[in-house]
């Protein structure tokens, strides 16, 4: 029998999270993205973004690397959903070019249509034509979802020429840029005068806010500002990665943060709910460490500024709680640390805070920092999961010599797949291939060795492709519940130098919130065998899947390159349904719930009206999945009264 339950909201209530809980979602490219601190140096100034909201924003940050305007928009993981996260009255940044400009200014699809050769990097878009399209596509559904666009063009690139950036850098492929004739006959190197604003995409992107009266900021000019400001040797020191003149390091994530913020104040878009003129700025906000096996030691990176302290001249003093330490080397922790500064600023530092997990339940504190004046204090919290009994899973794809796997425990492995790669063939990637230390394979080991479809590899690649990858996979077996707890494989490139990789993992089928494990985004040394290696703390309940994905890309165009895997190994713990409901008898609780639209896209929160799916988790193991409908009387935005909002089971 359906289940009928009826919720009477009051307006307090409703009005409260109308006016006070909003949400920023920040859509782009690698330049936005998050990164894992303990895989690489990267950040994306959309990871930095919070530190400069008042508690009542939420950053929901969703930049991708690799992404273009076209790209995140028809692939599956990105803009879909993205929308299902969209609420009434939340604001969407867009930022797009960088991978726009594949092809040299030429639409992906176009060429791979005309030409036939359907190894042309499908992301790229024509300036004047199908990038503005796609940003109108994006304006017009967000404003369709009831909420704000901001156009917001792309950060510059590192391309110093003097004392100023050059064209290309600055987005304008007006000195270089590709055409695609009738006859899909190509010519390159064509060049405008500076005047012509033809292949700006900057330029374009405002064109689109002006035409659909869209709020934009011009953070091209204003992050090649910033560059001048530090000149081109200290920018490159302090705000970006050595060798990569694209993607900045944590202050020059910062920086971009902060003038993306200052430039919505000026602009009067959330002015009340801005730090611009913030004295110390800590990112992030809050820091959840996550779960954690008994006997696991996690690291997590803070990052703190101050600007015009009081008094000018003083230290900081930085102080965690119990169960936690922190250290500026990651060598030498303790429980307090003094952080001197002068003239009013205190340089951008990163903070080490370590949590060792001795007992099993949620473990919580606090990072004070204070000097006298100015006070932060950052929530810090831990769980324990205790994985006693239970019975081991191994899973191993040995690639020796074909792509078999070996499996023991209950589980059930998903088979190795190619996405735009194939196996050439299983062998050494060189006659004197070097292994690391202690992992007990030696020179001679076969590997697999696999290559892009079509053989080459395209020219002017700095990041993953999302449509490229090697897959491999495990599933929870039907009565179990999976703990994930080890991640491994060795890779390499064989035949050069510019063999390049991100090693990313996903619950969700899609492969939307992925997780990345390994960032080799500089070019490996050729023949040389790298560990990637990851400890996370995975539940799968049965039926649910952890997709690994291996997304290669080559430094320059190039055939006959190929990346060489072997030995990827998943392991973890099954604890069977049944035990654990045995264990926990005594006290069951609900631990979560999560939400999802009808095709499995995870949500925020339950939809204010329509189909859906709750999946409630117990403290006991048990996993129930409803689907409800939420039914609702059609009401205006400037209408909002005290309502009967009806859920039921179906």
């Amino acid at each position: 029998m359906k289940k009928l339950h009826i919720f009477i909201a009051s307006l307090l209530a409703m009005s409260s999270v109308w006016t006070t809980a909003q949400t920023v979602h920040t859509i782009g490219d690698s330049t936005m993205a998050d990164y894992n601190e303990s895989t690489t140096d990267q950040r994306g100034w959309g990871q930095m973004f919070q530190q400069f909201f008042d508690e009542t924003i939420t950053v929901n940050n969703r930049g991708k690397s690799g992404a273009s305007s076209k790209s995140f928009y028809e692939e599956s993981a990105y803009w879909p959903s993205v929308k299902k996260q969209i609420a009434e009255g939340d604001y969407v940044i867009i930022q797009f070019a960088h991978n726009d400009e594949k092809n040299g200014g030429m639409d992906g699809d176009s060429v791979r249509a005309k030409t036939g050769d359907m190894t042309v990097d499908y992301r790229g878009t024509t300036p004047q034509g199908t990038y503005k399209e796609y940003l109108r596509r994006y304006v017009n559904e967000t404003r369709a979802l009831g909420a704000t666009p901001i156009l917001v063009s792309s950060m510059c690139r590192k391309y110093f020429s003097g004392n100023t950036i050059r064209r290309n850098g600055r987005h304008d492929l007006g000195d270089s840029f590709s055409i695609l004739q009738d006859d899909g006959t190509i010519t390159t190197g064509n060049k405008v005068p500076e005047t012509d604003r033809s292949m700006d995409y900057p330029y374009a992107m405002k064109q689109v806010a002006e035409e659909m009266d869209v709020p934009f900021i011009d953070l091209t000019t204003k992050s090649a500002e910033l560059y001048i400001s530090y000149g081109e040797a200290a920018c490159s020191e302090l705000l970006f990665g050595k060798n990569d003149n694209t993607h900045p390091i944590a202050l020059g994530a910062t920086l971009i943060a902060r003038i993306v913020a200052q430039e919505m104040a000026a602009q009067n878009i959330l002015a009340d709910h801005i730090r611009q003129n913030a004295d110390l700025l800590v990112n992030p906000v809050s820091l959840d460490f996550g779960k954690a096996y008994i006997g696991q030691q996690l690291v997590r990176e803070v990052s703190v500024s101050g600007f015009d302290l009081v008094p000018a001249d003083g230290s900081l003093s930085v102080t965690a709680s119990d169960g936690f330490l922190i250290s500026l080397d990651k060598k030498d922790y303790t429980s307090s640390l003094s952080l001197d500064y002068t003239g009013g600023n205190l340089t951008y530092t990163r903070i080490y805070v370590q949590a060792t997990v001795a007992v099993a339940g949620v473990v919580s504190g606090t990072l004070a920092l204070s000097n006298g004046n100015h006070s932060k204090s950052i929530p810090l919290t831990c769980e324990g999961v205790d994985l006693a009994g239970g019975e081991e899973v191994l899973l191993q794809w040995p690639l020796a010599e074909n792509d078999s796997y070996q499996l023991t425990g209950p589980a059930i492995a998903v088979p190795q797949s190619w996405s735009e790669m194939s196996v050439q063939r299983y062998a050494s990637p060189n006659a004197n291939t070097i292994w690391p230390e202690g992992c007990g394979l030696v020179n001679g080991q076969k590997t697999q060795r696999n290559l892009i479809v079509g053989e080459k590899w395209p020219a002017g690649e700095i990041d993953e492709v999302s449509t490229r990858y090697i897959q491999f996979g495990i599933t929870a077996s039907e009565g179990t519940v999976l703990h994930i707890d080890s991640i491994g494989l060795y890779v390499c490139g064989a035949g050069g130098n510019g063999m390049r990789c991100r090693v990313s993992y996903s619950t969700n089928d899609d492969f939307s919130e992925a997780v990345s494990i390994a960032e080799l985004t500089s070019s490996m040394v050729a023949n040389t065998m790298y560990v990637v290696s990851a400890q996370p703390v995975l539940e799968l309940s049965e039926g649910e899947t952890l997709l690994l994905r291996i997304y290669p890309w080559y430094s320059s165009e190039a055939t006959g390159k190929t990346i060489c895997l072997s030995h990827v190994t998943l392991h973890g713990v099954a604890e069977s349904v049944s035990s654990i409901q045995e264990t926990n008898a005594t006290d069951v609780r609900l631990l979560q719930t999560i939400y999802y639209d009808i095709c499995g896209v995870q949500l925020h929160s339950a939809p204010e009206s329509g189909i859906y799916l709750e999946k409630n988790c117990y403290s006991d193991g048990r996993v129930s999945v409803l689907k409800k409908l939420k039914e609702q009387p059609p009401q205006s935005a400037s209408e909002r009264k005290p309502r009967k909002t009806i859920e039921k089971e179906i």
